[in-house]
């Protein structure tokens, strides 16, 4: 239900179009009885290639509202450099809904196959897939105080692991998991801005830049 949603319009909008196919994202139009919350979201799934070709070990959902993530005249908060309004509609679960008793996990754990000198690690999918989309191997953390510490070894092996920070808790998040990886390296990001606002604005090669490719 993906082709044509509210969900791939929102998707294209934040520069993502191209590599949305590859991680699988959804649109739930409808909802069976039960899973009515989910309806009108946009679903991320968490693909995990060991258990095969697309498997998927949990989906999140995204909300979308026109309300959430538009002003009054129709334009995409993120893209008037406003933040979405997800906290006035949302007050209980915010802007994501897990699915219940679903653990923290790793988002994009493909790329942790791939050969590759470096890795980045931000906070939440769409960053990740924005640094995927940038041509850099990148994994999320679904949010500051998730990091379970067995996720820590699977990141040793690299030559750098590029912590991104893009504000003051968020800097406090990546110290901590420096703390535990003699590789690391942490990159704050310039004005408070995301991985994602960084990518609209100045293109995929300011974020290699950021981080000295």
């Amino acid at each position: 239900m993906y082709q044509g949603s509210p969900a791939q319009k929102y998707v294209k909008a934040r520069g993502l179009d191209d590599v949305a196919p590859s991680f699988g994202l959804g649109f739930v139009a409808s909802a069976i009885p039960g899973h009515e919350r989910y309806a009108g979201h946009l679903a991320i799934p968490y693909l995990r290639p060991a258990g095969g070709e697309d498997s998927v070990a949990t989906v999140r959902f995204r909300c979308i509202a026109d309300k959430c993530v538009k002003d009054a005249d129709g334009r995409y908060f993120f893209e008037t450099g406003q933040k979405e309004r997800h906290s006035e509609f949302h007050s209980k679960t915010g802007k994501y809904l897990t699915l219940p008793g679903d653990p923290p996990r790793l988002f994009n754990t493909p790329a942790l196959i791939r050969p590759s000198p470096v890795l980045v690690v931000v906070e939440g999918e769409f960053d990740a897939m924005t640094w995927e989309a940038a041509g850099v191997p990148g994994i999320g953390a679904p949010g500051t105080g998730t990091w379970r510490d067995y996720w820590s070894p699977a990141l040793l092996g690299y030559q750098t692991v590029y912590l991104i920070s893009e504000d003051a808790a968020g800097f406090k998040f990546m110290e901590s998991l420096a703390a535990q990886m003699p590789n690391a390296k942490i990159i704050e990001m310039a004005g408070n801005q995301d991985s994602n606002s960084t990518f609209l604005l100045e293109g995929p090669k300011a974020l290699r830049e950021r981080i000295g490719l």
